[in-house]
C-alpha cells in the first residue's frame, strides 16, 4: 500500500469514530443504507468488471498498442476521446480500465482523452439534459467540455 491509501484509511477511520461518538444511531443507519447501496449496485459492478475483463481477453495487448499508442497521437487522441463521449460507465470501473490499456502499450494521452470525456461529456444523457437545461446549454457544454478535455490530455501528455 502506498502511502495515499493509508492515509485515507487513516483518515476514514477518525471521521467514522467521530461519527460513531456524535450520534451512532445515525451513524448505523447510515452504515444500512450505504450496505443496501452496494447491495444494488454490486451486481452492476461485477458486470462491468466482467465485460473490461471480457474485452480486454478478445482485444490482444498488440492490438491496443497499435491503435491506441500509435505515432498520430492527435488522431487517436480524437478517437478515444469520441469513444469517452459516448461511453456510459461510472468513472470507478473506467481508471482500472485506463490503468489497463496503458499497462498494455496505449499512449497516456488517448487514455486521459478518454477517461476525461468519459466523466465530461454526455452523448448518451444528451437527451435528459436536453429537456432539463435546453438544447443550447446542453450543446454548448458539451462542445466545450470535449474541447477542454482534449486540451486536459494534450497537457497531461506533456507532464506524464
Amino acid at each position: 500500500m502506498d502511502i495515499f491509501t493509508i492515509l485515507f484509511w487513516v483518515v476514514a477511520i477518525i471521521l467514522f469514530v467521530i461519527s460513531l461518538i456524535k450520534d451512532k444511531k445515525k451513524t448505523f443507519e447510515g452504515m444500512k443504507k450505504s450496505k443496501k447501496m452496494m447491495g444494488n449496485m454490486a451486481s452492476e459492478i461485477i458486470a462491468i468488471i466482467f465485460l473490461i475483463g471480457l474485452i480486454l481477453t478478445f482485444i490482444p495487448p498488440e492490438t491496443i498498442k497499435k491503435v491506441l499508442g500509435s505515432s498520430n497521437v492527435l488522431l487517436t487522441t480524437i478517437l478515444a476521446a469520441l469513444a469517452g463521449s459516448i461511453t456510459l460507465i461510472p468513472a470507478f470501473v473506467a481508471f482500472p480500465l485506463a490503468g489497463s490499456l496503458v499497462k498494455a502499450g496505449a499512449n497516456i494521452v488517448p487514455v486521459v482523452a478518454f477517461i476525461t470525456t468519459l466523466t465530461m461529456v454526455g452523448i448518451v444523457t444528451f437527451p435528459l439534459e436536453k429537456k432539463e437545461f435546453g438544447t443550447k446549454f446542453t450543446l454548448v457544454r458539451n462542445l466545450l467540455s470535449f474541447g477542454f478535455a482534449i486540451v486536459i490530455a494534450l497537457v497531461m501528455g506533456v507532464f506524464l
